[in-house]
Parts: structure tokens; sequence; C-alpha cells
């Protein structure tokens, strides 16, 4: 359904560590930064994009809004959030683990990342 995420930042030098170090958790490989100072990063048939806001304004996250990375299993999700904690990014609500919804069993796991932006590495277990 989705092309791809693009999300604002502020410092594109801290985002890259960042994403180079939670998409690595993932498999994914680094960031490409595009002649535009963008990065890029391509991976099972994802693309999201690092950018610094093309108003010139700051960047700024969506309150309500979270993106979403698909793991393969609790450990990978764990391994996500480790990545991402220990590159600047903040754990958020619940420590990682099993939550019940409507879809069965989730491992969830929540983080902002150095921007504020919220993401969940998410592994469905059933």
């Amino acid at each position: 359904m989705y092309s791809h995420v693009v999300l604002g930042s502020n410092d594109i030098d801290r985002s890259k560590t960042f994403y180079d170090a939670v998409l690595g958790a993932l498999g994914g490989p680094p960031g490409v930064m595009d002649d535009k100072g963008r990065i890029i990063y391509m991976h099972n048939d994802g693309i999201l994009l690092i950018t610094p806001p093309i108003d010139g304004k700051a960047a700024t996250h969506a309150n309500g809004g979270t993106v979403g990375f698909a793991c393969a299993s609790s450990e990978q999700a764990d391994a996500w959030h480790a990545a991402g904690v220990a590159n600047g990014g903040t754990s958020i609500e619940d420590p990682p683990g099993v939550r019940e919804s409507g879809m069965g069993p989730l491992y969830l796991a929540y983080m902002r990342d150095p921007d504020g932006n919220k993401l969940c590495g998410l592994c469905r277990m059933g």
C-alpha cells in the first residue's frame, strides 16, 4: 500500500548514525546521501528518506504519528530497539514485549528517534 516514508531531520549526520544502526539491526544497508542532502534507505521493498525540510523551517514530529518497522523475531525487535537507544534514540512507553491486540499477540518495541519521531519495531507472534 505504501511506496515510501519521509521524515524530517534537523541534523542529518546524527540521523544517519541513528538510522544506519536501527536499519542495520534489521539487515538493511547504510543509507546513501543524495545530491539534495537527503539520506535514502532501501530495504525489503521499502524506502525511507530522511531529509531537512524543503521549506527551510525546523523539522518537527507528528503528534499521534508512528512509523512501524517489520521485525522477523522478538530478538530482532530487541536488537533494533537497543541499536536505536545506543545511537541517540529514546525508549518510550512500555519496555519491549508482547502485547495483545485485535490482530493477536504482537511483540512491540517503541522509541523516538533523535528528532522526536515515534518509531515502533513490530513482530507478529501468531
